[in-house]
């Protein structure tokens, strides 16, 4: 499924790239640019929508439906990153007897990592005379 809008909408892109790039600009001599070309609209008089400008607005329409589609899409199939990893196993610590002290003061202590700076440093190469 996610294959056939992932076709239509590349097709979609296509088409909707050449319409913009083939549709003439309004008012784009020098009397367009100090507001001589058209009425009282906010980008300039409106003209008869011609196949071109018909066929820009079905494929922007389509191309935002496509794009809502494959981002529907892609959230249901989502796993975590670690979805398959197992849970490190947990350290145990045997149960101590009511009666018996030394089992209850030894602390479980994890096993150390040594970082760069617990590490011993490199000695120094030696000096040629």
């Amino acid at each position: 499924m996610s294959a056939l809008i992932i076709i239509l909408h590349i097709i979609v892109c296509l088409i909707l790239i050449f319409a913009v790039l083939l549709q003439s600009g309004k008012a784009a001599d020098l009397a367009g640019a100090f507001g001589g070309g058209g009425s009282q609209t906010a980008f300039g008089a409106r003209g008869n929508a011609n196949l071109l400008t018909k066929v820009t607005t079905a494929s922007a329409i389509i191309f935002m439906l496509t794009s809502m589609g494959l981002w529907i899409i892609s959230g249901r199939g989502s796993t975590s990153v670690v979805g398959g990893e197992k849970a490190p196993a947990a350290a145990t610590v045997p149960q101590a007897k009511p009666g018996d002290k030394a089992a209850t003061t030894v602390p479980v202590t994890k096993p150390e990592q040594k970082t760069e700076t617990q590490k011993p440093p490199v000695p120094a190469p030696p000096v040629k005379k």
